[in-house]
């Protein structure tokens, strides 16, 4: 019986590896989403463009909603919303297809040769491209109300990365154990759900009061959603030590997930 490697080299360097089979695997994802429709590749353009504008109107003009005391820009709350719902929407198509990965492709697993480990990375790549596009209109739209944005935007990537390696380590975890409890791939649908109103998206983590507020930010993707509202919209550089502690954490979270779907993966055959 073959022996997975579960070192953290291993992590980096499977990527590595195997980074033109993700390429391809990634932008096959993304083209066989919109396969058969007649805008094609337009409705990722289209799907933020339509949930900005749902957004706004919703908490705008129906619930007279505010980000900022004082403020009343309706373009404001809508960007900074957006801006937070692109973050969990990278959380929830990781996370929510995870369960399925394995399952959903068996031809892979009877294949010895093929690294079923980057599986999670395709799933990875496809969410980072929708972000990519939904970035872009909000820019555009930002642009258009604000003016040019604050230079502190281009550390956008860095405050993403431990998000995406916390990810990972989750997508790996549930990507073994859908295989062996199917359950988890509708339960995990719940959990998402709760997740996103559990995290400062709808509302600033300041509207809790103090005594609840470090419960708030025991949520890993609360951290990620307030950095980025910091450097996309209210010109912040982001907090390096806040984001070192929290890329230390998400990398052993990520390596964690990776050893056990490797010690796990040895049974997918038998199983499926």
């Amino acid at each position: 019986m073959l022996n997975f490697s579960i070192s953290p080299k291993e992590m980096i360097v499977s990527f590595w590896r195997n980074r033109r089979l993700i390429k391809e695997l990634v932008k096959r994802e993304v083209v066989g989403r919109y396969r058969g429709s007649i805008m094609g590749l337009l409705w990722s353009f289209f799907n933020p463009i339509f949930m900005l504008a749902v957004y706004t109107f919703v908490f705008s003009f129906v619930f007279k909603a505010r980000w900022s005391v004082g403020s009343d820009s309706k373009a404001e709350f809508a960007l900074v919303l957006f801006a937070g719902l692109m973050i969990f929407n990278i959380f929830s198509d990781c996370v929510n297809r995870s369960p399925s990965l394995i399952v959903s492709n068996v031809n892979y697993v009877k294949k010895v040769i093929f690294p079923l480990e980057i599986l999670p990375w395709v799933t990875m790549g496809a969410a980072l491209f929708h972000a990519l596009i939904s970035f872009i209109v909000w820019l555009v739209v930002y642009i258009v109300f604000f003016g040019i944005p604050h230079v502190a935007l281009i550390s956008l990537p860095l405050v993403i990365v431990p998000l995406v390696l916390f990810i990972m380590g989750v997508s790996w975890w549930l990507a073994s154990l859908g295989v062996f409890l199917r359950d988890i791939a509708h339960f995990i649908g719940v959990v998402t759900m709760t997740m996103m109103f559990l995290s400062p998206i709808f509302y600033p983590a300041t509207a809790l009061p103090d005594e609840y507020r470090p419960y708030l930010f025991m949520n890993p993707l609360t951290p990620t959603i307030e950095q980025v509202r910091q450097v996309m919209f209210w010109g912040q550089m982001p907090d390096y030590e806040q984001l070192s502690i929290y890329t230390l954490a998400a990398a052993v979270v990520a390596w964690a997930g990776f050893a056990w779907f490797q010690k796990t993966r040895k049974g997918f055959a038998d199983v499926l």
